[in-house]
């Protein structure tokens, strides 16, 4: 009896002092974070300021309940983590997280205190899910590369519907266009931008493999400004292009090189309220931000596993505050940052 009590004591004492599972052996994502940490440095007025990064449900405060942490104790359930994050989606606080290394989309809503880790879709087992785009509606797009396929989910994570389509060979980012009810998919095999209604009719394609203006070296992140237009990263073109309603060809930008402003393996792209352009650079391990005539303007981040630097960043979202996600794939982690407005760029 007093070594059932003792066993009782020790677990009850793990779990009043914090103590998890054991598991790898990772450091809190917010270790070590300066007071402020800004981008251009002093004396330059700072236009991008680093919030947070997330590396697990607890690092947006949702933390399980006392009864849960004694069933993990007991049953050495270990925490969980993001594994290889490449794409992020956020939506009203919420965090929608594409990660094939786990095989997984995550859920994470630290307004309510809540997660969820999504390994299937209907009865299919998730292989590869690497995009994710969010519609008005509440529904998540989820593109898995492996299966070739589209799940859609509803806004409680229920798998709804699959789009299958013989032109879809290796999917890979996705965008969804509110204005116009579009989804975009980015085919890397096929080296086309396929368009798809919301409820997965597809109504189109954007062009074919080449250098030429409209044609792509296997694209692959995709962003939708607010006017419509969308932007695709044409990673081996080294450029990033973009397109007007019904797929005419607008302008592009991008050269390859190891300078400011060059692409070497660009990644995602996204937008700002103001027009910017940001284009993830994962062997430089920064993000780039030019302006919408392709101007180079700023580049935040550096190889580093600390706040603000990355390790082969994937993915990148600008929510409707100016919120940025990166998708800080080797870190294991989503990085978010701030977009201060100023005004005209100087």
């Amino acid at each position: 009896m007093r070594r059932r009590s003792l066993a009782v004591a020790l677990v009850i004492a793990a779990l009043a002092s914090g103590c998890g599972v054991a598991g790898a052996p990772r450091v809190p994502a917010d270790t070590a974070t300066p007071a402020a940490l800004e981008w251009p440095r002093p004396p330059g007025r700072a236009r991008i300021q680093f919030v947070k990064a997330v590396a697990r449900p607890a690092d947006l405060g949702v933390r399980p309940s006392f009864w849960e942490r004694l069933g993990n104790v007991i049953l050495g359930r270990q925490e969980e983590w993001l594994i290889r994050p490449t794409a992020v989606v956020a939506r009203e606080g919420v965090l929608y997280v594409a990660d094939p290394g786990a095989q997984a989309l995550w859920m994470l809503d630290g307004q309510r205190g809540r997660f969820s880790k999504i390994l299937k879709a209907k009865s299919l087992p998730l292989v590869s899910p690497v995009g994710v785009a969010a519609g008005p509606d509440g529904r998540i797009y989820l593109a898995d590369s492996f299966l070739a396929r589209i799940f859609v989910y509803d806004a409680d994570l229920t798998s709804v519907a699959t789009i299958e389509d013989p032109a879809l060979r290796r999917p890979a980012g996705v965008a969804f266009d509110a204005s116009r009810n579009r989804l975009y998919v980015a085919d890397s095999a096929t080296h086309q931008i396929l368009v798809y209604t919301g409820d997965g009719r597809r109504v189109g394609l954007i062009g074919r493999r080449g250098a030429g203006d409209g044609e792509f070296n296997f694209p692959t992140y995709l962003a939708v400004d607010r006017a419509g237009t969308l932007y695709v990263t044409d990673s081996l073109g080294f450029r990033i292009q973009a397109f007007g309603a019904e797929g005419r060809f607008v302008s592009g930008f991008g050269r390859h090189g190891d300078s400011s402003g060059d692409f070497a393996r660009p990644k995602g792209v996204a937008l700002d309220s103001e027009g910017h352009v940001y284009v993830v650079e994962a062997l430089f391990d920064a993000v780039q931000i030019f302006d919408r005539h392709g101007r180079f303007l700023l580049s935040f981040g550096e190889r580093g596993l600390h706040p603000g630097q990355f390790w082969l960043p994937a993915g990148v979202f600008i929510d409707g505050q100016d919120r940025i996600y990166v998708a800080d794939a080797y870190n294991q982690r989503i990085q978010i940052f701030q977009y201060l407005a100023g005004g005209e760029d100087e």
